[in-house]
């Protein structure tokens, strides 16, 4: 019995020595410390990056779709990428050397398929990391009363996001991150409750007839019902950037404590929240919906969520810096030594791509487009299309199999062909 027990706790020690040996960041080399991030910060991690951009908004996407439609919309797109980015971490968890997505692909399809997304990845996380940038340039414009030009706002904004953002590890922007999400949270309950209290939208016409534009069932045509559809689905699928959190958790097998947190807080909230925002202010919901109470809950509503949008820039544009870092020092020792090189390639990959956010976030200031647009080209293929041909390429003989491995086979396929559709 013993001898029994001592062979199983061996093989275990070796199971654990060689996803130890794959994994990108090595708890035993001296230097930086990256695996040191525990699940309750990676579920706070995870709820930050994606919490933001999506809670505001939703309220403007269920003028389009109607009350019915924008609720089944969030469920169905909320249940739909937590099915995917759960593909995400067990994939990652068979292939510990995987440090993102892009190495996934790269496994599955090869050198062209890990290129392409590469692009696809870094063009998708500087997009709403713009997205960031373009939020703190609306609340400044909002509590400034338009004092100076919007460019000089983003500016200032793209500034204070490449400060934070060049923190090197998720441990320490942990910190960080719960104050961004308190922020953005309780700038939203303001924001809900400022606007229940008052007779009329504040961007409504506030004497005579008006058309509050509340629909249960909403008509659109295609191009505006997939655009909200789209908007919709983006505030719940960035769910590709998990992966280098994971990357980083002292546990990595604890990745499903903090998904499974994350998105139940993530889904309740954005479907309570737009819900009540829709309800009092139909068509005249602001974009984003912290706009949408009268001028000063408006700009208290902006003042608190200033942080939480800053933050929200520089947790995006962290993770695609780190993966150009990664992508450049891996392998060596400079990935985790405090060298001249270390230091140079972070800084170099974080103020880069953050002037391109800022130029992004310059010429795309519609704050809905900017991300309905980031959704349909760039997370339907990271948070659908691939999620699910990693669990094909993982489960290729159910194609073989019984009628219902088939069936399951099936249905993987179909939803790939849906994430290309979007």
């Amino acid at each position: 019995m013993l001898s029994a027990q001592a062979e199983r706790k061996g093989a275990e020690d070796i199971a654990i020595g060689d996803d130890e040996k794959h994994e990108v960041f090595k708890k035993t080399v001296d230097g930086v410390r990256f695996r040191t991030v525990k699940w309750p910060v990676a579920a706070i991690i995870f709820l930050k990056l994606m919490f933001a951009p999506g809670v505001l908004s939703i309220p403007g996407a269920m003028y389009n779709l109607g009350a019915l439609g924008g609720a089944l919309s969030v469920i169905g797109w909320g249940a739909l990428n937590t099915y995917t980015a759960s593909n995400l971490g067990d994939f990652r968890s068979k292939h510990a050397q995987c440090h993102t997505v892009i190495d996934m692909a790269n496994l599955v399809g090869g050198v062209w398929l890990k290129e392409l997304v590469g692009f696809l990845y870094l063009v998708s996380f500087v997009l709403v990391s713009g997205s960031g940038i373009l939020g703190v340039s609306i609340a400044i414009n909002a509590l400034s009363d338009h004092g100076a030009c919007t460019v000089w706002w983003s500016f200032l904004a793209t500034i204070v996001v490449i400060i934070l953002a060049r923190i090197r590890t998720f441990q320490k922007i942990g910190w960080i991150t719960w104050a961004g999400f308190a922020s953005i949270f309780i700038a939203v309950l303001i924001v809900v409750i400022g606007v229940t209290t008052i007779d009329r939208p504040a961007s409504g016409p506030q004497t005579g007839d008006f058309d509050l534009g509340y629909h249960v069932i909403g008509h659109p045509g295609f191009i505006a019902g997939m655009t909200a559809s789209a908007t919709i689905f983006v505030s719940s699928s960035e769910t590709s950037s998990f992966m280098p959190v994971i990357a980083e958790m002292k546990n990595p097998t604890d990745y499903k404590k903090a998904f499974f947190t994350c998105m139940a807080v993530l889904n309740a909230a954005y479907l309570a929240f737009s819900l009540v925002v829709y309800r009092w202010c139909g068509q005249w919901v602001a974009n984003p919906s912290l706009g949408s109470a009268e001028p000063v809950v408006k700009k208290v509503a902006y003042g608190v969520g200033l942080v939480g949008l800053a933050v929200s820039g520089c947790l995006y544009l962290h993770v695609a810096a780190k993966y150009l870092f990664v992508r450049m020092l891996r392998n060596t020792a400079r990935l985790q030594a405090n060298t001249l090189t270390h230091w140079a390639t972070r800084l170099g990959c974080t103020v880069g791509l953050g002037a391109i956010a800022f130029i992004l976030a310059s010429a795309i200031p519609i704050f809905n487009y900017l991300l309905a647009l980031t959704g349909s080209i760039c997370f339907s293929p990271l948070a659908i299309i691939l999620p699910n041909w990693f669990w094909v390429h993982d489960h290729s003989q159910y194609l073989r199999g019984s009628f219902n491995q088939k069936a399951v086979f099936t249905f993987h396929t179909l939803l790939m062909l849906t994430g290309s559709f979007l």
